[in-house]
């Protein structure tokens, strides 16, 4: 995924310090202390999840075949229920999941983040987490930043995990919407987070209903408001984006935000796909995510790629409205950009972070291969990755997550999680 868009036959590659040192036909010239054979394999960046929140694992496919105001009503009546302990012991599982199929970095929105970044510093991987805040502040109330609770969480999050190892943790501010909150929490938090160095993650424009709704109440389209209230001075990563005039998308695109698309989840839900080519026409960067595993039914970020470069084929009629290494882009080096890791990861590259994947090619599914980047797009599952690596450290191989306690997960959610928020009893 560099800017030659290279595929090498028979490479090899060379990782010191975690980082790539070589890439190239011949074997690097020092004697390696290990050799992963990737013979039958393909080496490729690992994938970037722009938009997911990882809690939502415990409340997977219990919505389905609900309209999305009963499934929001009823995911919000279970959220009620769970605790920092609760959301620990399912994060734990989604990012197993991330990592069995080759995710090395993930965009989360939700709550207790705290717990979220233990599960993201213990797992090896990637992350920007941002606490989704959400309060309607009286238009008499004096707004004051330093003693709002939701806003001395975000505060403390920052302080203890902020630049985390490295950098390998970043917090970003963040509210869940424009309908949860209003615009004294906006200017509060986007002038922290650009006082802080800190990214902003939100939803925007996931249907008609909803912005006309933003319309009437303010007489702005969401990004119109959002541009008026500084929210849009900090680097921005917005999800849904289904409906977005051609003036919100030039609002965007100036303000360097990035859209990032979740088909998967909007036809899961019945909404129609946001017409991407678009924004990337109009200058935007747009890169993929999976939403929580309640909204899409998994993280299999491969699925989503397909799904992107297929529903953008339909809707234009084109066999090549989108080209497989477009949609790798949006997976990769897209993705990279909007979680400001560009200069560390998205590509094979020398110099940059070993964060890569091997996609097993030996199944009968993807043989024979005549088109690399076809053949990753088109015909690889996320079950099909071998091997999840994130600065030279492997994380997933063959079905085992080194850095993981998945059993002790899987037996939190048995006996604690799914419990308190599934057992009816004394409720």
């Amino acid at each position: 995924m560099n800017e030659g868009l290279d595929v090498i036959f028979g490479g090899h590659i060379g990782i010191e310090g975690g980082k790539i040192v070589h890439i190239g036909k011949k074997a690097p010239a020092q004697q390696p202390g290990e050799i992963i054979d990737g013979t039958g394999m393909v080496c490729m960046p690992g994938l970037i999840n722009c938009h997911t929140h990882l809690a939502t694992s415990l409340m997977r496919s219990f919505t389905d075949e609900l309209s999305i105001t009963e499934a929001l009503e009823l995911q919000l009546q279970k959220e009620a229920r769970m605790d920092s302990r609760c959301a620990k012991a399912a994060a734990t599982l989604a990012a197993a999941e991330c990592l069995r199929f080759g995710v090395t970095s993930v965009s989360d929105l939700y709550y207790y983040p705290n717990a979220t970044a233990e599960v993201i510093a213990q797992s090896g991987m990637k992350a920007n987490l941002a606490l989704s805040a959400y309060r309607f502040i009286d238009e008499n109330e004096e707004f004051d930043f330093d003693r709002d609770e939701q806003c001395a969480e975000l505060r403390r999050i920052v302080e203890k995990w902020h630049g985390y190892d490295n950098g390998r943790i970043k917090i970003d501010a963040g509210i869940w919407a424009e309908y949860t909150s209003n615009y004294p929490l906006w200017e509060g938090l986007a002038a922290y987070a650009g006082e802080q160095g800190l990214g902003f993650q939100l939803h925007m424009g996931q249907s008609a209903q909803e912005d006309e709704s933003c319309q009437d109440r303010t007489g702005l389209t969401q990004a119109e408001l959002m541009s008026c209230h500084k929210v849009l001075t900090v680097p921005a990563t917005i999800a849904g984006c289904n409906v977005l005039s051609e003036m919100d998308r030039k609002i965007l695109a100036r303000n360097k935000a990035t859209a990032v698309i979740t088909p998967m989840s909007d036809a899961k839900q019945g909404r129609s796909c946001p017409d991407y080519l678009t924004m990337v026409k109009d200058g935007m960067n747009v890169a993929l995510g999976t939403d929580g595993a309640v909204e899409a039914g998994n993280l299999d970020l491969f699925e989503v790629m397909r799904f992107a470069a297929m529903s953008a084929r339909s809707a234009q009629g084109k066999a090549n409205a989108l080209p497989a290494p477009a949609a790798l882009m949006m997976a990769t080096v897209c993705g990279a950009r909007a979680q400001g890791r560009a200069a560390e990861c998205g590509m094979l590259k020398v110099g940059m972070d070993a964060d890569l994947c091997l996609v097993d090619f030996s199944a009968p599914h993807l043989m024979p291969c005549h088109n690399v980047p076809n053949a990753l797009v088109f015909s690889a599952k996320g079950g099909d990755v071998a091997m999840t690596m994130v600065r030279g450290k492997k994380l997933y191989v063959n079905g085992q997550f080194p850095t993981l306690d998945l059993s002790g997960a899987v037996k939190e959610l048995m006996e604690y999680a799914i419990p308190k928020l599934f057992d009816e009893q004394d409720k």
